[in-house]
């Protein structure tokens, strides 16, 4: 079965689009982090404790989201537990 020329292209441009999203997102977490007082030259490493403080922040509750609550959670956790990435 091959797909509708217009409906691939309309995928192609949503993948486009949430790559774009993913890296603003990206963007913006690493500029919270800086606000939260991350060094900037720690800022790869403080995304990567970041993303894996989210797991033992949420727990193992599958449907629960992250939402304002729980990013601040998660960043005074990375504050707690790796001082030395923040001023």
């Amino acid at each position: 079965m091959q797909q509708d020329p217009s409906l691939k292209d309309a995928l192609q441009e949503a993948e486009i689009e949430i790559e774009e999203i993913a890296m603003q997102l990206a963007d913006m977490l690493g500029a919270a982090l800086y606000f939260a007082g991350v060094k900037k030259e720690n800022l790869p490493k403080a995304v990567d404790a970041y993303l894996a403080g989210i797991d033992e922040t949420l727990g193992d509750d599958d449907d629960a989201e992250m939402g304002f609550e729980e990013v601040v959670q998660v960043i005074e956790d990375l504050q707690k537990k790796h001082p030395k990435l923040f001023n």
